[in-house]
């Protein structure tokens, strides 16, 4: 049986082929999407690409992930890097992220999608 894809899984998935400056090989990538997309898309899933170059610049929308177990080297989460895959590209399950660590993907992608949020009030805005 299938595992259920679940936001906050990482995931190998092949990324190829790819164009310009697009992230690819297989690698980890992050399901991003809500669950009830998850549940009841059948092909597409929303992902952030993970590289193991932790001496890229630090942006705001990098979060690192030094301190997951599941990964074979440090990586950082590029926020900046979405993209919308079909199920089929994934390879294996590698871990779920944490609450915490959540928190940190939450803020990096409003950064990136110039969301002008506070996501660690629930996305209600400071007036």
């Amino acid at each position: 049986m299938k595992r259920e894809l679940k936001r906050g899984d990482l995931y190998y998935a092949n990324l190829d082929p790819v164009i310009g400056s697009e992230q690819g090989g297989t690698r980890p990538v992050l399901i991003i999407q809500n669950n009830v997309g998850n549940r009841f898309s059948p092909t597409t899933i929303v992902v952030a690409a993970v590289t193991s170059r932790t001496g890229k610049a630090k942006l705001p929308t990098h979060v690192p992930l030094s301190e997951m177990a599941d990964l074979d080297k440090s990586s950082i989460l590029l926020l900046e890097q979405l993209r919308t895959i079909d199920r089929n590209r994934l390879r294996g399950y590698v871990g779920t992220v944490d609450n915490v660590k959540m928190l940190e993907v939450d803020q990096a992608l409003a950064v990136s999608l110039g969301i002008d949020i506070d996501v660690r009030k629930g996305g209600q805005k400071d007036e």
